[in-house]
């Protein structure tokens, strides 16, 4: 079971979480800067996970 796991998709996943806390922190310490950065940086992440999923998936690696 531990040898289907794909460990790429578990970072981006884990990236995407951290991106989210970090509009949470932003709001609350009331940066809009800060968080518009972790908004454009969790749009980025998540962009590349799903086009990672279907380049894998053309591949047949998925």
């Amino acid at each position: 079971m531990l040898k289907d796991i794909k460990w790429v998709f578990v970072l981006y996943s884990l990236a995407a979480v951290a991106a989210m806390s970090g509009i949470g922190i932003a709001i609350g310490m009331r940066s809009i800067p800060v968080a518009i950065v972790a908004a454009i940086a969790l749009i980025f992440i998540m962009g590349n996970g799903f086009k990672t999923k279907k380049r894998m998936r053309e591949q047949g690696i998925l």
